[in-house]
């Protein structure tokens, strides 16, 4: 138990808490360096689709967390090291999300934004509509959703207040395509109009506004999410016309598709993109590129080949060199309330866990299901770096007939577990027994290394000692999310109780 801090739990800790993120205890080969710099991506993790904004000192962030209940709102001082402070949500009270069939449906391409002394945040499901929530604290409390308008099939709106008061939405459909303007209320509840066109491209998406200089800019991605580019279109009139020109590609980087993000400034006045990129395994994760304005043009990254258009930075003067080197929450001891890191699959049904029954350890009882991917009682996180090691402690004594353990989720659902005191593991719904185990305290490992597309689970009945269990096996992304790890309890009855949960970032 964590009370008792076996050699095991404590060589599994590679960051200390601090501030509620997670101090970088050793330079890694993302993000902050540690020496004023920070190589790109800035957050190996699959925050996709990310906006930001900056009020005051501080930026804060939000993606597409897609059927991953919460939407996490992140902070930082330096658009490097961020930490997860709040959930805009928990639930999602429609059709289908009590139960586990809306895969890659839920919150698509975000949008935040400050007005008047508010944080808002905006995104689309593909199925249900338009939601809104604001708060006058980031941290929250996040007001309940609004459902701004209830239609299928609508992706990546962005709000905009203009200097006059007038609101206005903008968001693409689904299949990327076209950009589509509506008036909306000033107290961004409802639109006004059936909305107008305003802009037609190659797989158009990502509505971003802003103003500047008299000028109106429309940030958009277009071409796709691994072959596409970043375009800046500018008017005189929100409602165009637009002009228009592609400020950021590929060109002879190893970055796909670097496009889908945010324009924000720092309080020096220096200019930043930050934006997604796609890669296996992981996901979509975070690239930081320096920006700045020329003729009333935005211009992104670095113009090696000289044709006018950026390419993206791998390493960068950090913005702000006084921060310190920090990553998202990643651990949990269980104390008090889950860790912002955790999400629901689906909508939580919270008379199935608790963080009473036991104090200081998480209890998920069974629900059930047919399967991993069936399973309501599956809490999971990111996964983050190039390699990378989980470690939960377990107690088997009262798990019975139920299925519990540690899982590996992204196209193919992965577990390794225990059931009537036999060790498993359970690839795509078939389980295969591995071996039995006593009643008592079991720890079970994953160790992952993304590079080599390489997972492997272990266990040990002492927390000393790891025995490999099963074969390496490789993952891809799923439902438009890159892989995850977590815990999951399932069956018709018993229960799983989990002692604590380490993530250690070896690279």
């Amino acid at each position: 138990m964590k009370k008792r801090l076996t050699t095991v739990a404590l060589l599994c800790i590679a960051m200390c808490t601090l501030t509620g993120s997670r101090a970088v205890a050793q330079k890694l080969d993302f993000g902050d360096q540690g020496d004023g710099t920070y190589k790109n991506p800035v957050l190996m993790a699959d925050y996709s689709d990310p906006d930001v904004i900056r009020v005051g000192n501080k930026f804060y962030m939000v993606a597409s967390d897609f059927h991953f209940m919460g939407m996490q709102v992140l902070e930082s001082t330096d658009l490097v090291n961020w930490k997860i402070i709040s959930q805009v949500f928990s639930r999602l009270d429609y059709p289908g999300w009590n139960t586990n069939s809306h895969y890659g449906g839920g919150s698509w391409a975000p949008s935040i934004r400050y007005h008047d002394g508010k944080f808002w945040v905006y995104f689309c499901t593909i199925d249900e509509g338009l939601f809104m929530s604001n708060a006058t604290d980031p941290h929250g409390p996040w007001t309940p959703l609004w459902c701004v308008k209830r239609i299928p099939k609508w992706e990546d709106p962005c709000p905009f207040w203009d200097d006059d008061g007038q609101a206005y939405l903008g968001h693409s459909v689904h299949r990327a395509g076209p950009i589509i303007l509506h008036k909306m209320s000033a107290d961004g509840k409802y639109l006004l109009d059936e909305g107008d066109t305003i802009y037609k491209g190659p797989v158009a998406e990502g509505t971003k506004f802003m103003k500047r200089n008299g000028w109106y800019y429309l940030n958009i991605p277009e071409g796709g999410v691994e072959k596409g580019w970043q375009t800046c279109l500018r008017a005189r009139n929100i409602y165009g016309p637009y002009e228009k020109r592609i400020v950021l590609e590929q060109g002879s980087t190893d970055v796909n598709g670097p496009h889908q993000g945010a324009v924000v400034d720092d309080e020096k006045g220096n200019w930043w993109f930050v934006h997604f990129q796609s890669l296996p395994v992981i996901g979509r994760v975070v690239h930081l590129e320096p920006a700045r304005w020329a003729d009333d043009w935005l211009s992104i990254g670095v113009d090696r080949d000289h044709n006018g258009i950026g390419e993206p930075v791998k390493q960068w003067q950090k913005p702000n060199k006084t921060a310190t080197p920090h990553l998202p929450q990643t651990d949990d001891d269980f104390d008090h309330s889950l860790g912002l890191q955790w999400q629901w699959c689906h909508n939580p049904h919270d008379n199935y866990w608790n963080l009473s029954e036991r104090k200081g350890w998480l209890t998920l009882r069974a629900e059930p299901a047919d399967s991993l991917k069936s399973s309501h009682n599956m809490l999971t996180q990111k996964i983050m770096g190039y390699k990378n090691v989980a470690i939960t402690c377990l107690d088997t004594r009262h798990v019975g007939g139920a299925s519990a353990g540690l899982l590996c989720t992204g196209k193919k659902f992965i577990g390794a577990g225990v059931s009537n005191g036999c060790l498993y593991m359970e690839i795509g719904g078939n389980r295969t027994v591995m071996g039995k185990v006593r009643p008592g305290l079991l720890w079970l490992k994953l160790d992952i290394d993304v590079s080599a597309n390489k997972f492997q689970y272990a266990y040990s009945t002492d927390g000393k000692r790891f025995k490999k269990l099963g074969l390496p096996f490789s993952m891809q992304t799923g439902y438009w999310k890159g892989v995850r790890v977590g815990l999951y309890c399932y069956g018709t009855s018993g229960k799983a109780q989990f002692d604590y949960f380490r993530y250690k970032i070896l690279r």
